[in-house]
């Protein structure tokens, strides 16, 4: 190939001019954040304004006993064709503010602030990332819970143990109620992890003076908002219907945990599932009832922001996620 004059003056120029160009001052360049930005995520079921706001997400060691009906290699087996890594467990949880009715509703609430602090802020961000997401607490009509487990119940109070959300409402299920509040329940309550849950439970709710409104299943307990038995995570534990219009959303709450693991595999008995073999019936029947209508799911322990579909899938189920959507 032959240059011509132009071109050897032009490489020439540019040879010339490299000295000058590796003595200019570099740009600086932005600092690389060392977080996420806040995580909340909003779609709308007919006239109801949902967020999804994440309270984090906790990694731990695979125990041996995390799954307590099967080995653990099995476990390993199914996170690495999830693609996960192995001998570890990341949980997610998302709470939910509801806009609806003119009422503000908070649906489950997180860790808490404690939890923040313990941590290292992995959890417990539901305030922060709620306040960023423009919510008031001071605002907030009512309080849902779905269960008694520490992850949806200890959010209901601030750092100091006062009411985090001073002018709610608190709806919490009869039968969870019931169980929890019961001493003789209290006594009999195996040692350790169990005996935690129900100091925990009167911890937080004598803090709050027990002003708490039981609610039951098959009834409107918010606008758009039907409790549904779904019981055998706990003795109480309550999913939820939200309708507006044409739409619903089914709120599973722990009907399953990690879905990778559980709704894959709905025969297995995740540690944290109080009554097993009734948990696993009625992850079964919300499944295939999922399937069969087609009906959209909110799972609290879902990846972030847990919103999607199931499909049946051999002898378990698959979670397909909901497409990000740019307008609510």
């Amino acid at each position: 190939m032959k240059l011509s004059r132009r071109d050897a003056l032009t490489g020439a120029a540019v040879l010339a001019a490299a000295p000058l160009l590796s003595r200019a001052p570099a740009l600086a360049a932005a600092p690389l954040a060392d977080k996420q930005a806040p995580s909340f995520y909003r779609y709308k079921v007919g006239d109801i304004l949902v967020t999804v706001v994440s309270d984090g997400a906790a990694t731990f060691p695979l125990a041996d006993k995390f799954v307590v009906n099967v080995d653990k290699s099995e476990v390993n087996a199914a996170l690495e064709k999830a693609f996960r890594p192995k001998d570890k467990i990341t949980i997610s949880f998302g709470p939910l503010v509801l806009n609806s009715g003119g009422k503000t509703v908070v649906v489950d609430t997180g860790s808490g602030a404690a939890a923040f602090d313990k941590s290292k802020g992995a959890i417990g961000q539901f305030a922060a990332n709620s306040a960023a997401a423009g919510l008031d607490p001071k605002a907030v009509d009512a309080v849902v819970i779905s269960h008694f487990h520490g992850d949806h119940v200890d959010g209901l109070l601030t750092a100091d143990n006062q009411p985090a959300f001073p002018n709610a409402e608190i709806l919490v299920p009869a039968a969870e109620w019931k169980y929890f509040m019961d001493d003789g329940e209290m006594s009999r309550a195996p040692a350790g992890r169990m005996q935690a849950v129900f100091a925990d439970n009167r911890r937080v709710f004598d803090a709050l003076k027990r002003k708490v409104t039981p609610y039951e299943w098959g009834k409107d307990i918010a606008p758009g908002l039907l409790a549904v038995e779904t019981a055998g995570h706990t003795p109480g534990h309550t999913s939820f219907v939200l309708s507006s219009g044409n739409d619903r959303v089914f709120i599973q709450s722990d009907v399953t945990n990690n879905p990778d693991l559980f709704a894959r595999n709905p025969g297995w008995h995740v540690t944290f599932d109080q009554i097993p073999d009734q948990a696993e019936a009625t992850r079964r029947k919300v499944y295939d009832m999922l399937v069969a209508e087609r009906l959209q799911v909110q799972g609290y322990h879902y990846p972030f922001p847990g919103l999607g579909n199931i499909e049946k899938d051999g002898a378990g189920y698959r979670v397909v996620p909901a497409l990000w959507n740019p307008a609510i």
